[in-house]
């Protein structure tokens, strides 16, 4: 675990309070869940990628003493975890110093803050950060700067972007890498991935966030190898908030047409208030009705001082006739308001259900002939 921080100025213990979010990182999932978690939600984590070590150090070393010999003109550094690692295992094997000499004289160009901090913190400086912390806007400067062919080594971030590697090798250039770490998919016999893919596909999760785009093609592939790619997609598309780090970790999202929110700052502390503040304003759903205030928090339902939990489908139909405000709400459009939909068996089935979990019957009306609707008026 890492060191807590201090909290922000607007936190509050109860921010959260019934709401359920889903985590799919891996690497600081603690404090994203601590995070979440301390402002009173319930998390669920599973994550689609998991990072881990070259399992033999020993091409990490092969891949550095390439570099030592070439001392590379150019290095392109796209994460700070990789650059340190990289330097940890040179110098356990007696290569540190050696390594750090070949890039005594390279333009070293980085792709984000992080990894100027990683490319610090091994006693070297960088000459220049990518514009939008991207590995194609990397390797734009790459090429801007260096038009001619040169020697570039490239830290690889663990999802190895070919194209990329490909338009520097095709303007000439000469070009070695290292991994120092790599992305393992998630197993889909993983009964945690189920469980997100269970949540996301029967509406039981009310925000889901992602730290990295790999993150996000796994759990699509994930789901697409379970047979229940289109199935997440609808879940995916509904109601719930879908909250991306930046743009770039949302592209496989948004290119599969999922609606995606991302803060303007690409960073962990403006994702987490991004989630709080757009759960609080539009998750929250509010009405004054004739049998008191109504709050429903996520799947957590209020009516005056009395408060329940409402299962999945019981929720998606109260959600909906909430959001009519007292309208009258067909008895087709609250069939297609559940996940998978309902026949009309099921739904009076659903119906009684839900009536049995709020604290008053009387709170749902039935109108003859025209649908359901909640008592705003006595």
């Amino acid at each position: 675990m890492t060191e807590a921080q201090p909290e922000s100025p607007g936190f509050r213990a109860d921010q959260l309070d019934g709401f359920r979010i889903g985590v799919t990182s891996d690497r600081r999932s603690e404090d994203l869940i601590d995070a979440f978690r301390r402002r009173g939600a319930e998390v669920l984590h599973a994550p689609t990628l998991r990072m881990a070590h070259q399992g033999d150090d020993e091409a990490v070393l092969a891949d550095t003493r390439r570099m030592i010999d070439a001392r590379p003109d150019v290095l392109l550094a796209t994460t700070s975890y990789g650059i340190r690692r990289w330097f940890e295992v040179a110098d356990a094997s007696g290569s540190g110093e050696d390594l750090l000499g070949a890039f005594a004289d390279t333009t070293v160009l980085v792709r984000g803050p992080k990894a100027r901090g990683g490319v610090r913190a091994a006693g070297l400086n960088d000459r220049g950060m990518s514009e939008r912390e991207t590995t194609a806007s990397l390797v734009d400067m790459a090429l801007e700067r260096f038009p001619a062919p040169v020697t570039i080594a490239v830290q690889l971030h663990g999802y190895t972007d070919e194209a990329q590697l490909d338009r520097l090798r095709s303007a000439g250039h000469v070009v070695l890498t290292v991994a120092p770490y790599r992305w393992l998919t998630a197993d889909t016999n993983d009964p945690r991935v189920e469980r997100l893919i269970d949540a996301i596909t029967s509406g039981s999760l009310d925000a889901l966030t992602f730290t990295s785009a790999p993150a996000a093609d796994a759990l699509l592939s994930t789901a697409e190898a379970l047979g229940r790619g289109e199935e997440l997609l609808a879940g995916l598309r509904g109601h719930l908030l879908v909250a991306a780090v930046g743009s770039v970790t949302a592209a496989p999202l948004v290119a599969a047409g999922v609606p995606v929110v991302w803060p303007e700052r690409f960073r962990m502390g403006a994702l987490i208030r991004l989630v709080c503040e757009r759960l609080e304003d539009e998750g929250t759903l509010r009405l004054a009705t004739a049998h008191g205030d109504v709050v429903l928090r996520g799947s957590v339902l209020q009516v005056g001082a009395e408060r329940v939990v409402l299962p999945p489908t019981p929720l998606a139909l109260f959600r909906t006739l909430l959001t009519a405000s007292g309208g009258v709400v067909a008895r087709a459009e609250l069939c297609r308001s559940t996940p998978g939909g309902l026949d009309d068996h099921a739904l009076e089935v659903a119906l009684s259900r839900l009536r049995q979990a709020v604290p008053d019957r009387a709170l749902i009306q039935t109108v003859i002939k025209r649908g359901y609707r909640i008592a705003v008026d006595g």
